[in-house]
């Protein structure tokens, strides 16, 4: 059973130090040689994770590329927003994957201290120390052991624009928030929604709020609300929700974002027929906007980072996802090994849609300016932090229709209600740490 309670890391441990994207120079095609040894003929593996769609398709030729060195059978499950609920059942019922890879730290260290997963050894430790920064290796240790191997990263602080749609609005990038209520206001002006929304479910709208938070509040005490050190009914947690709801509460959001999915709303900017200017996510909107093919990532799809509130410096909330292994045995120790190696993140990475933490990935294999201009604001960021709901318990966090996600779903409906929504989120994080 997963558990309930657990240590946030350190501040320390989440500061980058400049190494997240940073490869190994010249190539411009994937190694070709394979990335692991061993005859695994006859061996099934279950891999699960977040990723569907066009990333699971690209996943999957990651694990192909395994199953054709190795002669393993790799099957592959989409779990989508449902990870910690669909691996707490899977345990429950004694059937884990062989491997599964997540999007919460804090997933991560209850599922170790509950000795669910299976510390990294032999060639997939060695795999992680020579290919990873500290801070990677740090997020995926408890207790001084190591237990993740983190595959994808995000720079989740982006905020993606149709520039044809800017352009015809006079609309220009913003550098600060009220700036970037202006630039919204002139795209509503020429006929469209300033911003679109996907709110059906609580991850994008968490994502938000740490974003502003960490800019309002600043990291010092991003940590401390992460760790719950501080109360969600603080003023700084009003401060930033009144942020928000400068935005929120507006004619500037395009109606009817609660019954949204986050990739409509990427459509609804970036489709045949847009209806806004402007989304808010990751680096990884742009495999959406590859996947609906209406828009060219690099020319009519642009991108600014998210903008400065009270004049804070540039700061980044980042996100990522980990593999971690429920299965003591040489194949599937021989999989996460080939999961640290830069040769599987180069299957995917010229695809799109992936900034791998690999140290020695090949930076050329990158398909445009946009996804290096990603990395250098990942890596160039004065404050960076984690993704705070994934470093909270995963019943406050990480689970669907309670906790962090669910109010801000509810604050999102309605914005006015600042301080029912602090006292909704400290009962849910006092009942969860």
């Amino acid at each position: 059973m997963i558990a309930r309670t657990r240590t946030v890391l350190s501040a320390a441990a989440l500061v980058v130090t400049g190494v997240l994207i940073a490869g190994c120079a010249g190539g411009g095609s994937p190694s070709d040689g394979a990335a692991v040894e061993g005859d695994f003929s006859g061996q099934t593996l279950n891999v699960a994770a977040t990723w569907s769609g066009d990333e699971q398709k690209n996943f999957e030729a990651v694990l192909k590329k395994f199953s054709d060195d190795t002669g393993a059978t790799v099957n592959y499950t989409s779990f989508g927003d449902n990870g910690p609920t669909y691996l707490q059942g899977q345990l429950e019922g004694g059937t884990p994957p062989n491997v599964a890879v997540i999007g919460q730290p804090a997933l991560l260290q209850s599922l170790a201290r509950n000795g669910d997963l299976i510390p990294l050894g032999g060639d997939a430790a060695n795999a992680v120390n020579a290919n990873y920064s500290q801070t990677w290796i740090d997020l995926g240790t408890v207790d001084d052991q190591l237990y993740g191997v983190w595959f994808k990263a995000a720079n989740k602080s982006t905020v993606w624009y149709n520039a044809d749609i800017y352009s015809d609005a006079g609309a220009e990038v913003p550098t600060d928030w009220d700036g970037f209520l202006q630039q919204l206001q002139l795209v509503k002006d020429s006929g469209y929604a300033g911003i679109s929304i996907g709110a059906d479910v609580g991850w994008p709208l968490t994502d938000w709020f740490e974003n502003v938070y960490l800019r309002t509040a600043g990291p010092d005490m991003y940590d401390q609300l992460t760790n719950h050190e501080i109360p969600w009914t603080d003023p700084s947690v009003q401060e930033a929700l009144e942020v928000l709801a400068s935005l929120w509460g507006t004619d500037l959001v395009q109606p009817g974002g609660a019954q949204r999915t986050f990739p409509e709303s990427v459509t609804a900017v970036f489709g045949a027929n847009p209806e806004a200017g402007t989304v808010f996510e990751g680096d990884f909107v742009a495999g959406n906007i590859a996947v609906d093919g209406n828009s060219t990532v690099g020319e009519n799809a642009l991108f600014y980072d998210f903008p400065a509130v009270n004049d804070s410096p540039p700061a980044v909330v980042g996100g990522g996802d980990v593999a971690v292994q429920f299965v003591d045995d040489e194949a599937t120790a021989a999989l996460m090994a080939y999961l640290a190696s830069p040769e599987a993140a180069e299957i995917w990475v010229p695809e799109g849609g992936l900034t791998s933490p690999n140290n020695n990935v090949d930076t050329s294999l990158y398909p445009d300016d946009i996804a290096r201009q990603i990395a250098e604001a990942l890596t160039g960021a004065e404050e960076f932090r984690f993704d705070m709901s994934d470093l909270t318990p995963s019943a406050f966090g990480g689970t669907q229709g309670q906790g962090f996600w669910q109010e801000m779903i509810t604050f999102y409906q309605n914005p006015s209600d600042v301080q029912g929504t602090m006292t909704r989120l400290e009962a849910a994080a006092a009942a969860a740490y």
